[in-house]
This record gives C-alpha cells, sequence and structure tokens, in this order.
C-alpha cells in the first residue's frame, strides 16, 4: 500500500468513526429519534453516508455507505436517499466537508408553529446564534426526497450555513461532521428558547450585530 493510500485509508477510517461518534451523541441528547435523520461526510474520492433507514444511536462504522464521485455504491449497507441532497451542498460549497440532518423537536415545531421569516428562522437573539449559525431561510414543504428541495440547497449552499425543511428538520453543512453537528445543536437550542418564551425576546440591535461581525467575523 503507497502512503497515499494509507493516508487516505486512514482519513476514511477516522470519518466514519466521527460520524458514528456524532451519531451517538445526537441520539443520545434526543436531537434525533428512530431511524431519522443522515450524516455524510466528503472524501477525496467520493463520499460516505449513513446507510438508508439506520439508527444514528447505533451505527457501525464499517457498515457506513461509500459513494464514489461517479454515485456508485461502493461498500457498507444502502446508502441513505437523501445523498443527492447533500450532494447539491459538496457540488456547490467546496468548503463544506461534513452535512447533518435531523428530525429535531423544537426545530420541526417551529415549522408548524410559524417561523420568525422565510429567509431567517430565528432572530438573532443571542450571540452565538449569530456566531455559529446565522441566516437559516426556510424550505417549504415537499416531500421527502423531493428534487425541488436538492435544487434549492444547490441555490444556497454557498451563501448559508444550513436550511430547515419545513415539517422535515434542519440541514447543516460545515467544514466538519461535528462542527455541522454543533451549529445544528445551536440552531436547535435556539429554537427551543424562542418557543418556550411566552414573551418574544427583541433581537440584538444593529451596533450588537456589527460589533459581532467586526469581532468573530460572524455571518449576519
Amino acid at each position: 500500500m503507497s502512503h497515499a493510500t494509507s493516508h487516505q485509508s486512514g482519513r476514511e477510517n477516522a470519518l466514519r468513526e466521527e460520524i458514528c461518534r456524532v451519531g451517538a451523541s445526537l441520539y443520545q441528547r434526543g436531537y434525533t429519534v428512530g431511524t431519522a435523520g443522515n450524516i455524510s461526510a466528503r472524501l477525496d474520492d467520493g463520499w460516505l453516508i449513513t446507510p438508508t433507514d439506520a439508527c444514528l444511536g447505533t451505527l457501525d462504522p464499517a457498515r457506513v455507505a461509500k459513494v464514489a464521485t461517479d454515485g456508485s455504491w461502493v461498500s457498507g449497507d444502502k446508502p441513505s436517499k437523501t445523498l443527492a441532497l447533500h450532494r447539491c451542498v459538496y457540488d456547490n460549497n467546496p468548503a463544506a466537508q461534513g452535512v447533518v440532518h435531523t428530525h429535531s423537536t423544537h426545530l420541526v415545531a417551529l415549522t408548524l408553529a410559524g417561523v420568525w421569516h422565510d429567509d431567517d428562522v430565528l432572530p438573532p437573539i443571542t450571540p452565538y446564534y449569530v456566531m455559529k449559525v446565522g441566516h437559516i431561510p426556510l424550505i417549504p414543504y415537499h416531500r421527502p426526497g423531493d428534487t425541488a428541495v436538492a435544487a434549492r440547497v444547490a441555490q444556497l449552499a454557498n451563501e448559508v450555513r444550513g436550511v430547515l425543511l419545513a415539517r422535515l428538520g434542519p440541514v447543516m453543512w460545515e467544514d466538519s461532521v461535528s462542527r455541522a453537528a454543533y451549529a445544528l445543536e445551536e440552531l436547535e437550542e435556539t429554537a427551543k428558547l424562542w418557543l418556550m418564551l411566552a414573551n418574544k425576546p427583541t433581537p440584538l440591535d444593529a451596533n450588537a450585530l456589527t460589533e459581532l461581525r467586526e469581532t468573530f467575523k460572524a455571518r449576519w
């Protein structure tokens, strides 16, 4: 085995472990339930993605699906049907290295109760929401797997860190699987705060947002 091949294999194994570790953490803390949700990572020669109908809480690194750049199924269990959606992110955002999708309770509830704005599902009520998440648009309801969702995500992939699918939940992407999960968690917790407060808080003002942009390079 060449040094390059060994390095590639080592990176792939590390990503398999990361996907399983993140999946278990999200599942154990109730960010996803049953067999809902999926996680993927970019490889030099394709992608890794959780298998179809797999429980994120009990993933096996060896059974995570590998898909080649031509779309062919290489190894592991049958890949999730949402790979097409994930590929729209990877194809349109070179910096994206990991994508996480869950059916998180408070974010799904937010789409049912009514989001703040279609272009910003939640207002900037905390500094970490502004810094770690940023603008998250709502994608109107389409059945799972509808190509219209993938087409819209392709348009947005390089502009935002994620989207919220009406009645289905968030899809977040970042420069690693773990960082995508962290952004998703911050988004879910902000939705929880927003929904639990009967008297809605005032968003951070323009001066506060400017300070976060200048100090922390926040994308708001």
